[in-house]
This record gives structure tokens, sequence and C-alpha cells, in this order.
């Protein structure tokens, strides 16, 4: 069914929870494993109705965040999602509890409960209040970064639609777009940090309702963190520092030099990685689309499939417009057994990138389309990016039709920004840490700590002029720190396995294709550590993991034709 198509029609949280309740009871009553089963699939399906109408009315309420009616609706799932979580924490309380548990496990696997031990340490009901004002926080973020209006050279644009301007040759051009860029920001300082601060204070006070110190526990167990831990993850970020900033360092002054700028260089210099530019696809959205369409024809018979189900139903919205929330994103409608991309399509390298990114989301939700229950679908976040960043890289045979002359430039700067990018998204999970550890900060003291780590985790940048800049307020444009913490070092524990498929497919693209089917095959039934043992890969905790990748990146690198480059 189309897109379009789709019926959508508010829950009704009263029956909801009716029938909630007397799944709860039916369970606890069963005598028999068959009788059990047989609440846990309805269960299942209530699962799957009401994550759809809040699936639909979200990404319906992003297309355009100016419909009344579909943000009204995302108001009331806001409302209502958190008692929601308290019918469902009811009936995750007698499942953990049923007589008849070794069966279930033996029939759908034990990592159903190992992840539902998590879940049940998220909430408890006087937190409800609170959950529903944080919920309206983040809406109120969403909104705010929706509404951006930036004048620039007698156009009124998005956020998403000043990219190509911050990525112009013309310096003088590029530094103007990059400070009303920021202007937007700057404009509208106080509530960015009033927002931000208010969602620390809930977030705290939610942890300690909970009997935490901080938000830290909880935002991990938020997050399903089940099979590694915060000391894991600050082991992985002193790799990263020993291991990959001073690569990209390197490659970063050789940028500099290329371009014939200082170093350290200045956000808007930065930007540009050739002198002649960067590599821009060409052709208009819908050619993008399509030539996406004969991309995954080729690449494989489950990605042809996939993909001729995903346009015949019409389900990407990638073009940017007045309105429209900004980012990306994969979602799924499970009643329909169809996943979602959101994108805003900008004329960058980075509408590629969308399109092999968020299509492989799309692809593994697809191929998990009929898994039950709902929560085998879906891996850890960190597993479930692991999907996309490594179909970014293998849609690199497809990539002359999307950049013609220009591909070799976009070889470069893909494989050079996923090293960059793990310092990055890696200073952003250290920023989330000290914030959440230290919760009392003020807005001025967070930007500090910003500015402090950007010198740890990025030297190559350094901007002293633009007050968005110089100030430390970059991390406001990053909607994850906003909506949804600790998520970010995901990307960079993914970026991290999906380099290692890359350095497969520079040795043999069959065997790195047949260990990608087995990470995806496998969707939620087994956790993040299981998965990269799965498909043969090395785990991002393992110090040799970041060395091994940035040692064959950069041999991939430095044997580049440079005269290609210019």
């Amino acid at each position: 069914m189309k897109f379009s198509e789709l019926p959508y029609e508010r829950i009704n949280f009263s029956k909801v929870k009716q029938q909630a309740e007397e799944l709860v009871q039916n369970l606890s009553d069963a005598k028999d494993f068959l009788t059990a089963e047989r609440v846990f699939l309805e269960w299942d399906k209530l699962s799957s109705l009401i994550s759809t109408a809040s699936s639909l009315a979200n990404v319906r309420h992003t297309i355009n965040t100016e419909d009344v009616f579909y943000a009204e609706e995302k108001d009331y799932y806001d409302e209502i999602s958190p008692q929601y979580q308290e019918l469902s924490q009811n009936f995750i309380k007698v499942m953990l509890e049923t007589p008849f548990r070794k069966d279930f496990e033996t029939k759908y696997g034990d990592l159903y409960f190992k992840n539902a031990e998590i879940e049940m340490r998220t909430f408890t009901p006087s937190m409800i209040a609170d959950l529903q004002q944080e919920n309206r926080l983040v809406s109120e973020y969403v909104k705010l970064i929706a509404s951006a209006q930036v004048e620039f050279e007698g156009e009124t644009l998005t956020l998403a639609q000043m990219t190509p301007h911050m990525q112009s040759t013309n310096t003088e051009k590029r530094i103007a777009a990059w400070n009303a860029y920021g202007s937007f920001f700057m404009n509208h300082a106080e509530q960015f940090d009033s927002i931000f601060d208010q969602l620390v204070t809930i977030r705290t006070k939610l942890s300690q309702t909970l009997g935490h110190k901080n938000f830290i526990a909880l935002g991990y167990d938020r997050m399903t963190r089940n099979s590694y831990n915060e000391k894991d993850v600050e082991k992985f970020r002193e790799a990263v520092q020993k291991h990959l900033v001073p690569v990209v360092t390197r490659l970063k002054q050789e940028q500099a030099k290329r371009n014939g700028v200082a170093f350290p260089m200045k956000y808007p210099d930065a930007e540009i990685k050739f002198p002649s530019g960067n590599a821009k696809p060409t052709g208009t959205p819908d050619e993008i689309l399509a030539y996406g369409q004969k991309l995954y024809r080729e690449l494989s018979p489950e990605t042809a499939e996939f993909i001729d189900f995903m346009m015949e139903n019409e389900l990407f919205d990638v073009v940017s417009r007045k309105g429209k929330a900004s980012g990306g994103y994969c979602t799924e409608f499970s009643e329909y057994k169809s996943p979602f991309v959101f994108a805003n399509f900008n004329g960058t390298a980075g509408d590629i990138e969308v399109i092999t990114h968020e299509a492989g989301h799309a692809f593994a939700a697809y191929q998990a389309r009929n898994i039950v229950p709902l929560e085998n679908r879906q891996p850890t976040m960190e597993s479930a990016e692991v999907h996309s960043m490594s179909m970014e890289f293998f849609a690199w045979p497809w990539c002359e039709g999307f950049f013609g002359n220009q591909t070799q430039k976009f070889y470069y700067q893909h494989l050079e920004g996923a090293l960059t990018f793990i310092p990055y998204g890696t200073m952003v999970d250290h920023f989330q840490h000290e914030i959440y550890k230290n919760p009392e900060m003020t807005p001025t003291e967070r930007h500090q700590l910003w500015s402090e780590l950007e010198k740890k985790y990025r030297p190559w940048y350094q901007d002293t002029e633009t007050p968005f800049y110089k100030d430390g307020r970059f991390w406001q444009r990053q909607i994850h720190i906003y909506e949804m913490p600790f998520y970010y070092i995901d990307y960079c524990l993914a970026q991290t396995v999906a380099l290692q498929f890359w350095a497969t497919m520079q040795e043999n693209r069959e065997d790195a294709w047949k260990r990608y089917m087995k990470f995806v095959s496998k969707a939620g039934m087994l956790t993040f550590d299981g998965l990269v043992k799965t498909a043969d890969m090395t785990s991002p905790f393992n110090d040799s993991a970041l060395k091994d990748v940035a040692d064959a990146a950069t041999k991939w690198l430095n044997q580049f034709d440079q005269s290609t480059l210019m």
C-alpha cells in the first residue's frame, strides 16, 4: 500500500488500557505454554498497532511541521507514551515471572528476556508527568529547528537548504553562509540553552527517582546496553584518541596544504575538501532515486526485491522544503511491514549517503519484517547503524552513476569522512557524559566544555571569529544530544565495524556481502557483540579494531592519485 494511502486513526488510549490489562491478567492466569503464547502474540499485535499509528503521526508531522492536525497527533502520543510504558512494564513483569519462560526462550530466544530486564529498570509510574514534560521539550527543540528561516542572498532557506552554500568554492560566499547559519542559533540562543537546561534537570530528576546519582545509568538502560558498559565506552574513547586522532590530524593538515589555508582551519575552510570543491551528485532528486533503484536491483536479489517495494509504495520522502523537520531517519510501519525513509536532499554528497545510509536501515527492516515478536526485529542502535554505514560502502561500485567524473573525489572524501566522523561522534558522547555527571553546569560552562573537548578530539579546527563556533555552541545543532542522549557513540562503534566491512571488500567483495547478510539476517536476536562475532569481525572495544581500520584506510588514502582531487 502506498504511503499516501496508509490509513491513520488515533489510538484510543482508554481502549488500549482496558485491552492491555486484560492481556496481563490472561497471561498471569495461563495454565500452559500454548495459552501463554497466544496472549503473548496478542500483545505483540497490540504493540504493532500502537507503534504503527504513532510512527505514521510522527512521519506526517515531520514531513510538514506546520500541519496542525499531525502536530496535535504528535503531541497526543507525547502525552500517552509514558502511560503506555506503564502498561508495557506490567506485561513485561508477568513475562519475566511466567513459569513458561524456558519455553519462550527456546522458541523466541533469551535476548527478549535480557532486554526486558533492562526495560524494567527504566520506568516507574511516578515518572509519567516528568516523561511527558521531557517529550514536550524534545518536540519544542524539533519545532524550533524546523522553523528556521535563514535569509541568504535574497532567498529564505531552511538549515538543510543552507548546506550547498556552506560548501561553496567562493570563499566569501561560504563564510557568509556559515555566519548566516550560525546566526539562526545565536538569535535563538536563550531558547536552545533553556530547552537543554530543562532537559538535563528533568532527566536527572527521572534518574534520581529510580535511585541513580545521575542520568548516565538510566541513559544506558534506555539505549538497551546489553553487552557493554560505561567502562568499555571509556576504553573506546581512549583508543580513538590514541589511534585515530593523529591519523585524521595528518589528513587535515594535508587538506589545509592542498587548499592553501591555515592550519588549524576555520569551520568554513575545513568544509572544503579539495580546491575545486567537494564532490557533488549529478541529477535531480527523482533521478538520484531512480539510479538508487538501479543500484539495489543490481547489488543482490534481496536488495532488488526491497527497493522495488520501497519505490512502488512511495516510501521515500527526501526533498527539503519549508516546514519540514531537519535531518534524516528511517522508521517502520510494522502493521504494513513497510520501512520509510525521511531525508532532506540539498544537492551535496550527503544526498547519496542518505540514499545508501537510510536505505541500509530500511533494507534491514524489510529483511526482518516477518520476525516475531517486534522486539526481535530491531537490534540495539549500534548494530542498526552497522546496517546503514556498511551499506554506504557496498554502494561504491555504482557511485559513477551518482557522481560522474567526480567519483574519485567522492571515494576519497567518503573514506576520509568516515575516519573523521569517529572522533567527532566520540566527542559528542564524552560531552554528554560530562554534562550528566555535572548537571549543575551553567549553559556557559557547557559551551566551554565543548570547546575544551574539541581541542582534544578535533585539533584541526580553530574559529576565533564567529560567535556560534568560537563560543562552543556548535553542539546545539546536533539533534541527538537533545532528543536521545548517548545514542551518538553507537554511530562510532558502527563505523568501526563498517570500516572492517570496507576493508574486507577490498580483498573479497563477495565474502564481505555474505558476512553482511549474516549480520543483517539475525536482526535483533543477538547482542551487538554477538552480531559482530557472527560476521567474523573484531569488536570495536578491542584496541586492535580501530588501529587496524585506521591502518587499512590510511594505506588506501596514501596510494590514492592526489591529482584527481584538485
